[in-house]
């Protein structure tokens, strides 16, 4: 299922930061969704080399409330992400 509104979902920003802050961001971004209560949230991360998308996908793997996350069709710079807020 594809989110059409993308832009109505909560969103981070992470053009310019590196592979360790953006990690640090990609955790905490996550960490505020599930105390939020949303299910879906969106991390940009921008086109570049790839190293900050291959350190938000390595991040959001090992996060156990991450339900699933995958490359936006339309927009390969931008990450979807899929959260299990019910615990």
């Amino acid at each position: 299922m594809e989110d059409i509104f993308l832009k109505n979902l909560p969103t981070i920003d992470l053009h310019g930061y590196d592979m360790e802050t953006a990690r640090v961001a990609t955790e905490d971004f996550v960490k505020e969704n599930i105390i939020l209560k949303n299910t879906t949230a969106v991390i940009i991360h921008g086109k570049g080399k790839g190293l900050v998308k291959k350190s938000v996908h390595e991040t959001l793997k090992r996060q156990k409330r991450v339900i699933k996350y995958h490359t936006d069709n339309l927009n390969d710079g931008c990450t979807i992400v899929y959260l299990s807020v019910d615990k």
